[in-house]
């Protein structure tokens, strides 16, 4: 016996759905179960995109009075102030980029998650066709 399963094949009918709503209670507190887990996993990782995409925007916010350090520097003299102020802005790009870049990768964790109503669904999908197997099943035993 795997996982706690046992052969079914010969119990009686009786037995079968005396069985049912203990079958169908635990499928259910599985569900919610799942359910929990689920809304619990997507609200931190929600929860840490949207941190990112701040840490992002906080660079953002800071490398626009770089630009115009820059602009001013760099009219007002040829000289290495305008570099060091470009060399600045660039780095805080790359800061906006690399922020918002992990704040977009935990995002789209969200979205290849299964969510309980893809879970539900693909449980009704496995008994429709495990109830469409047994007719066949006994028609093809009568020929």
């Amino acid at each position: 016996m795997a996982r706690g399963y046992r052969d079914r094949a010969d119990d009686s009918l009786l037995t079968l759905l005396g069985d049912m709503p203990d079958l169908v209670s635990n499928l259910v507190k599985a569900e919610i179960d799942h359910a929990k887990a689920w809304v619990q996993k997507t609200s931190k990782d929600a929860g840490m995109g949207s941190l990112w995409f701040v840490v992002a925007l906080f660079f953002l916010f800071w490398a626009i009075p770089v630009i115009l350090t820059f602009a001013v520097a760099g009219f007002a003299s040829w000289m290495p102030v305008w570099a060091s102020a470009l060399v600045v802005f660039g780095i805080l790009i790359l800061a906006v980029l690399v922020f918002g870049l992990l704040g977009l990768l935990r995002f789209r964790k969200l979205v290849r998650r299964e969510n309980p109503a893809q879970a539900v669904s693909t449980d009704i999908r496995l008994v429709r066709e495990a109830g469409d197997e047994r007719p066949r099943e006994a028609a093809d035993d009568e020929f």
